[in-house]
């Protein structure tokens, strides 16, 4: 009889262990959804500020690259501007002489508007004529 009893009680028991398990795994079931949901959206999270980090990143290196280029052409005005604050003026009457034969004034007018001595006027003349 006392036999009888204990495999009852053993009986009951894992009944009732079995009950709770089974009422924790029901609890748990909803909770489990709502982390595979949270989840899902942390990870598209992540992928949205992963890609926003890849274009501020592809935006630093073209900004960086047009730097490069601005310096290269930036980087030699200085020693132009010396060049030309250097020129000899006597060089910008040949410009201008030049620009005078192309409008058509003739040899006198370059004498007389460029300081030219007749021969570099008529030299002037026959080398920007055509």
């Amino acid at each position: 009889m006392i036999l009888e009893v204990a495999v009852i009680v053993l009986f009951l028991l894992w009944a009732g262990t079995l009950a709770m398990f089974l009422a924790y795994v029901r609890t748990q079931k909803p909770l489990a959804a709502k982390q595979v949901e949270g989840d899902a959206l942390r990870d598209q999270r992540i992928k949205d500020l992963t890609r926003r980090v890849e274009n501020y990143q592809d935006g630093n290196v073209r900004m960086g690259q047009e730097l490069q280029e601005l310096r290269a052409v930036v980087g030699p005005i200085p020693d132009k501007l010396v060049a030309l604050e250097q020129r000899d003026p006597s060089s910008l009457s040949f410009a201008q002489a030049a620009r005078l034969v192309g409008m058509g004034a003739s040899a006198e007018e370059l004498t007389a508007s460029c300081g030219l001595t007749q021969a570099e006027a008529e030299l002037m003349r026959k080398l920007h004529k055509s």
